[in-house]
C-alpha cells in the first residue's frame, strides 16, 4: 500500500458516483425491458471483460478453486445482489432503494455470529438498531413505501452481507482473481437457466448496447475501488461510499423527477449515521 489518504479518498468518491449512475441506468432499463435480460447481458459484459483481461495473462489453472462450495455460495449471493436490486428499482425510488441496501455492513453483525463465530459488541448492535430504525422511518405507515416491493432491497442488502462474510471465508484459500471470475460465470450461468422463461427478443442497439456498458461501468468502478485500498485502508475509505446514497438521492431527483420527502431524509441520515457508527467501531478495533 502506497500512503496517500486525499487520493484513495477522492477515488471513493469517484465510485460512489459511478455506482449510483450505474443503479440509475439499470433502473432506466429494467423499467423498460424487465430485470432478467437487462441482468443477464449485464452479466456476459462482465464476464466477457474479465476473462478476456485475466485468462491470456493467468492460463486456465486461474479456473482452479480450493473451495468450490463457498464459491458457488459467494457466486449465488452476488446473483442476488443484482436481481433483488434491480427489481427493487422496478418499484421504489433509486434514493431510498439504495440507503436500504446499505444495511449490508449492518447485518454482517448479524450473519457473523452464525457463519463465522464472530461475536459483537454491544455498541455494534445498537448500530444495527439504528439502521433498523432508519428503514422504518423511511417505509413508515402512509410515507407511500410500506410495500412488498421494499422486501427487496432488503433482501439484496442480506446477499451482499453473505457475500462479503463468503469472502472471508475463502480468504487466501482462493486468489481475489478467481474468485470474481468464477462468481461471474456463476452468475451468467444462473441467469441463462432464467433467460429462456423471460425471452421477448432482442431490445434495440441502443439499449443493448447501454445494458453491456453496465458490466462494464460495474467492471471499472471495482477496480477503481481497488485501486483507492492501495493509498487507504478500507477502514479509513468506509465512510466516504455513503456518499452512494446522496448521488442516488439526487439522481433519482434529476433523472426520474423524484423529490424524497422530509421522512425519506430523515432515515437515510439514520442509515448513515448507524453505517458511521459501525465504521468507528471497526476503527477502534483496528487501532487496539
Amino acid at each position: 500500500m502506497t500512503a496517500n489518504p486525499l487520493k484513495g479518498i477522492l477515488l471513493t468518491c469517484l465510485v460512489a458516483l459511478i455506482f449510483a449512475s450505474m443503479d440509475s441506468l439499470a433502473k432506466f432499463l429494467a423499467l423498460a425491458h424487465g430485470v432478467v435480460l437487462v441482468t443477464w447481458v449485464r452479466y456476459f459484459a462482465q464476464t466477457a471483460l474479465l476473462g478476456a483481461w485475466l485468462l491470456p495473462r493467468q492460463g486456465l489453472g486461474l479456473l482452479r478453486v480450493n473451495c468450490p462450495g463457498l464459491q458457488v455460495l459467494r457466486g449465488l449471493s452476488q446473483l442476488g445482489i443484482s436481481l433483488f436490486f434491480f427489481s427493487a428499482l422496478r418499484f421504489l425510488p433509486l434514493g431510498e432503494a439504495t440507503a436500504v441496501q446499505f444495511l449490508a455492513p449492518l447485518l454482517v453483525t448479524l450473519l457473523a455470529m452464525p457463519i463465522l463465530g464472530e461475536r459483537a459488541r454491544p455498541i455494534q448492535w445498537l448500530a444495527v438498531a439504528i439502521g433498523f430504525v432508519g428503514v422504518l422511518i423511511i417505509v413508515r405507515p402512509g410515507g407511500g413505501l410500506l410495500t412488498p416491493a421494499m422486501l427487496l432491497p432488503l433482501g439484496s442488502a442480506t446477499c451482499y452481507a453473505l457475500y462479503q462474510l463468503l469472502t472471508r471465508r475463502i480468504g487466501n484459500r482462493d486468489s481475489a482473481l478467481t474468485s470474481n471470475l468464477i462468481s461471474g460465470l456463476i452468475g451468467l450461468g444462473g441467469m441463462s437457466l432464467l433467460l429462456p422463461w423471460f425471452w421477448a427478443g432482442w431490445p434495440a442497439l441502443p439499449a443493448l448496447l447501454a445494458m453491456l456498458a453496465l458490466g462494464g461501468i460495474g467492471v471499472f468502478g471495482h477496480l477503481l475501488m481497488t485501486r483507492a485500498f492501495h493509498y487507504s485502508s478500507p477502514v479509513v475509505l468506509a465512510p466516504f461510499s455513503y456518499l452512494q446514497i446522496l448521488f442516488a438521492a439526487l439522481l433519482g431527483l434529476l433523472v426520474f423527477a423524484h423529490r424524497p420527502d422530509g421522512g425519506a431524509l430523515l432515515g437515510m441520515a439514520v442509515i448513515i449515521c448507524a453505517g458511521l457508527l459501525s465504521v468507528w467501531v471497526q476503527a477502534r478495533a483496528v487501532r487496539r
